[in-house]
């Protein structure tokens, strides 16, 4: 009898391993059902360490272990990034895509994914995955840096400008919902900015004429607090897809601050 379980329990191990090695690409299946048992355990104990260990210490070893390779293959995809270069000074972001910048975005991704584990904890290591082994995934990188570049140009806008830029918008509503609320509530919780007396006008142009002020590095924790990876890279996405998605005008935005400061005081 414990024989027939023993077989039975070997079998249903044999199917379970055969059925994972079958997600694989057929190369690293391959790869994978070729090793000799010395060089298996290597792989099981990298395993064990890598289910074991912290979001954090995931992402600094997929960084270090990958970024390099990825870079290079991230800049094979010259006509996105030329796209984004070409968005990037459309809104008059100053970010220049180079080795270094890729680099750190590349990490980055990693970071603002395991911060989305709160919310999906299953899919963190499967969208990592996913962007060492997919040239898709990886181009995606690319849509996610304009996304975080857009945002981060939210955060730092007043409240003002905020109204101005989603008074351009075609569904307003979800954009004000999507991005605004969102932004504005991560300004009040961390005092970026502190309305007073709200419901007063005068009272509520002081502040709504007041310009965030936050460090590069505030500015990056308090964006991925914010946003989850998903969000973000829908937003480059959309941006790079369809022109006018997000439609803006730096002029009537930004330009015309001075004349609403006069008009506060």
């Amino acid at each position: 009898m414990s024989k027939r379980s023993g077989h039975k329990t070997g079998a249903i191990n044999s199917s379970s391993a055969e059925s994972i090695l079958s997600m694989l690409p057929p190369e690293a299946k391959k790869w994978a059902e070729g090793l000799p048992w010395n060089q298996r355990r290597y792989v099981l104990s990298l395993c064990h360490l890598m289910c074991a260990a912290s979001p954090e210490m995931r992402a600094g070893f997929l960084d270090d272990y990958t970024a390099d390779g990825l870079i290079s293959k991230v800049l094979e995809d010259r006509d996105t990034k030329q796209k984004v270069n070409h968005y990037l000074e459309e809104f008059n972001v100053k970010t220049e895509l180079n080795t270094v910048v890729l680099r750190s975005y590349i990490r980055q991704f990693y970071i603002h994914s395991a911060q989305d584990m709160r919310r999906q904890p299953d899919l963190y290591l499967e969208s990592a995955l996913r962007l060492v082994m997919s040239t898709e995934e990886r181009n995606n990188v690319f849509n996610y840096i304009l996304g975080f570049e857009l945002i981060k140009m939210m955060f730092r806008m007043s409240w003002l400008q905020h109204e101005k830029l989603y008074r351009l918008q075609r569904n307003q509503d979800e954009f004000i919902h999507t991005y605004i609320r969102p932004i504005q509530h991560t300004h009040k919780i961390n005092r970026i900015i502190v309305p007073k007396d709200e419901r007063l006008f005068f009272a509520r142009r002081d502040y709504f004429v007041q310009k965030p002020v936050i460090s590069d590095k505030k500015l990056v924790e308090l964006a991925i607090a914010t946003f989850t990876t998903e969000i973000t890279t829908n937003l480059g996405f959309s941006v790079i897809r369809h022109a006018q998605s997000l439609v803006f005008d730096y002029d009537y935005i930004f330009e015309a601050e001075q004349e609403a400061l006069s008009y506060s005081e």
